[in-house]
């Protein structure tokens, strides 16, 4: 939505204020996400804004009093977003929840993330889980062919995207409804990869069902270079009798098939799973069961989740577990997963990562390992979009630490091109070597430094070797070229005069996510 929005000439903007219209995609997996979209339509009447709700809530829940008198657009019609936006801005109210077939795959886009891209294979499911309001959203399964699929990757890569997700609500399921199957895309989409490892492919969350079907054939694809080991298979509780409730159609027994055959075929497989603690009629024998699963697995993440009833779903109609039960369940289930360390043994290995993101503190670099556990490491921004051998230096709870295990080719012209960025008067070549240092580098990748730091010279009594890198100049090295007034964020693309009467300000609101 926001790629379109940007291509037609409207600007995106973070700050609320200033936007002429707000745009809120929503979620329904759970209430509190609900309840966030509902503030966010009370804040935006309040400050007299227009408002468009798009995503599952209004697709689901299309007469919930919130949305009266609100513009509102559905799951599978966000190619019109434009022309909603501008009949919402001339005052009238749109409502467009009906389509016949599936988005386009090649609709403008705007990526969080540059070297990120997010592939949708399929829009809804087979299943019937007696808790889930998404299935009301999102309907029956409706794949998208192995050829549109096969022809959307080729465009990514072409645009220098190196980490593509697929995305589903059941990755297992893929195709069953135009006679294909989950093996068959994968094999198609792995052919087209880059042979130099510089693209990776990770595949979506599956349920157990459908997977069980082909999972020698899944394992073969874990295995290959170009695709993490790694899984997100859902098992929601370790008790039979729970999951016979949810209708979830697989046994704790097909569970652990699943676990026990991808960790037996596959080298670094590493497997993330959900549980739901409190759905109705679970026994304290039946919590039991779930811990001991999880004990017994020790899964490097798993997503834990009170139960919320959410209405027109069958679980809503059961009868509860009392709340308090509810949480102690999920306090002791969270307890006990945070005593894991998935990742000791990993100390003082090498490993390849692929790295794509800033760290939240912004000092480091995420990578992932061929399994996707998430390794830090400390190197300029220039690194982003390439892999490296590294040491694993230490372990912590979420990810791992590590350092380069030697200056890679892209490191040192990285650093060259920083410092020679930064003019430093104290060097002479300002390639490799500092004159007045004895070490080889005038930045070294095993620094406890910050990414700013680059512009520093060890052996100048100057703060900065560059003074338009001070606090109050240049954002530095990585910042946005175009932030103005040193704010990073809002993104503007360019604009098509002849699209547009005047440029409007949009702030797309795209948080309330499970």
């Amino acid at each position: 939505m926001a790629g379109q929005l940007s291509a037609f000439g409207y600007a995106l903007t973070e700050i609320p204020e200033d936007a002429d219209l707000w745009l809120i995609n929503t979620c329904t997996v759970k209430s509190p996400s609900q309840s966030a979209m509902e503030t966010l339509i009370s804040k935006g009447k309040n400050a007299k804004k227009p408002l468009v709700v798009a995503g599952c809530v209004p697709q689901g829940s299309r007469d919930m009093k919130e949305l009266e008198g609100i513009s509102i657009i559905g799951v599978q019609q966000i190619d019109r977003v434009v022309e909603v936006v501008e009949e919402t801005l001339k005052g009238h109210e749109v409502r467009l929840l009906t389509r016949k077939t599936l988005p386009a795959l090649d609709l403008p886009k705007v990526r969080k993330n540059k070297y990120v891209e997010i592939l949708p294979i399929n829009v809804g499911c087979l299943g019937a889980c007696t808790y889930c309001k998404t299935k009301h959203a999102r309907g029956h399964l409706g794949s998208y062919t192995v050829e549109c699929l096969v022809e959307r990757l080729r465009t990514v890569i072409s645009e220098g995207v190196k980490e593509i997700w697929l995305s589903s609500e059941d990755t297992g399921a893929y195709g069953r409804d135009i006679g294909v199957n989950l093996p068959i895309l994968l094999n198609a989409l792995i052919a087209e990869l880059p042979t130099d490892r510089s693209t990776m492919l990770r595949i979506g969350m599956t349920n157990p069902p459908f997977i069980l079907e082909h999972l020698e054939e899944i394992a073969k694809v874990l295995r290959h270079p170009c695709v993490y080991s790694f899984l997100h298979v859902p098992v929601q509780s370790g008790s039979d009798a729970v999951l016979n409730v949810m209708n979830r159609e697989y046994t704790v027994s097909d569970f652990r098939a699943v676990v026990d055959t991808l960790m037996s075929l596959v080298p670094e497989m590493q497997i993330a799973t959900d549980v739901i603690c409190g759905f109705p009629g679970e026994t304290v024998e039946d919590f039991a069961q779930t811990i001991a699963l999880i004990k017994e697995y020790q899964f490097p993440q798993v997503h834990i989740s009170q139960f919320y009833q959410r209405p027109g779903t069958p679980a809503a109609r059961m009868k509860k577990v009392p709340s308090s039960q509810v949480k102690n369940r999920s306090r002791e289930l969270t307890s006990i997963f945070e005593s894991f360390k998935p990742y000791k043994e990993m100390e003082g290995q090498i490993v390849r990562i692929w790295i794509t993101d800033i760290a939240s503190d912004g000092v480091h670099l995420v990578g992932h390992t061929k399994g996707y556990v998430q390794v830090l490491v400390i190197a300029p921004e220039t690194m982003l979009g390439t892999s490296a051998e590294v040491k694993i230096t230490s372990v912590g709870r979420w990810s791992v630490f590590g350092e380069f295990i030697k200056s890679s080719t892209e490191l040192n012209l990285s650093v060259r091109r920083a410092h020679q960025a930064a003019k430093c008067p104290a060097c002479n070549s300002c390639e490799n070597l500092c004159s007045c240092s004895s070490e080889p580098e005038c930045y070294s990748a095993n620094s406890k430094a910050s990414i700013e730091d680059i512009n520093l010279c060890p052996c100048s009594s100057e703060s900065e070797c560059n003074s338009t890198n001070t606090k109050e100049g240049s954002a530095g090295i990585g910042a946005d070229p175009s932030a103005k007034n040193g704010r990073v964020g809002t993104f503007i693309s360019s604009i098509k005069p002849v699209l547009l009467r005047r440029v409007k300000h949009l702030l797309v609101l795209s948080n309330l996510f499970y």
